[in-house]
């Protein structure tokens, strides 16, 4: 019982503080991710973020204070990321966005050319004809960017890493029931057993009656 309790508790307190989930309340990531879908997430900070990566970040002032942003990393600090209205180029390359809806990665195609600064990130939605993302905040001073500390979770393709932590805490829950049944059990069974035991006679009393 104690190592189900140690396990199950184990897991739980791990899995609060290292995963989370969200509700998918817009579609500027589809298709990628449609509204109402649940995304499974691991917390991250900025040091940990990498191009590409769909991120939850929360910036109060450039959206509503108390919501998290879903967007994807388009650049990092130090990248070059362009548009020329037709395709968008990170460091003079074409980016290939197999994930982009409608196969459509320049949205209204404006056309930019932002350098991103150190501890910086570029951001857009998969959707690019709808996401309210860094292409249209470019004047505010950062081209856009949004410091890399700002990202609170990363989303990780799948529910694989949620399911693991589920079963492993159903395991040790049911272990720990295992464990408390099989020590009741063995309660009853040893009170039983000394309930059948025969009262002693004295010796005093078995010679008298003898």
């Amino acid at each position: 019982m104690p190592l189900g309790l140690l396990l199950a508790v184990g897991t739980w307190r791990f899995a609060d503080s290292a995963f989370d989930g969200h509700t998918v309340d817009s579609d500027g990531m589809r298709p990628t991710y449609e509204q109402g879908d649940i995304v499974f997430t691991a917390k991250i900070d900025g040091s940990e973020v990498r191009r590409g990566d769909a991120v939850f970040y929360y910036l109060p002032g450039r959206y509503t204070d108390a919501d998290l942003v879903f967007q994807r990393v388009i650049g990092v600090g130090g990248d070059r990321v362009a548009c020329d209205g037709k395709q968008v180029l990170v460091n003079g390359r074409p980016l290939h966005e197999a994930y982009v809806a409608g196969g459509n990665a320049v949205g209204d195609g404006k056309t930019y050319d932002v350098l991103v600064p150190e501890g910086r990130l570029f951001m857009m939605g998969d959707n690019r004809a709808t996401s309210h993302d860094s292409r249209y905040f470019l004047t505010d001073g950062q081209s856009g960017t949004i410091p890399a500390d700002a990202v609170r979770e990363r989303a990780f393709d799948g529910p694989a890493v949620a399911i693991i932590a589920v079963l492993v805490l159903a395991g040790g829950c049911l272990l720990a029931l295992v464990g408390f049944g099989c020590g009741v059990a063995g309660y009853v069974i040893g009170l039983l057993a000394r309930r059948r035991q025969p009262v002693p006679v004295p010796v005093e009393q078995s010679r008298l009656g003898g």
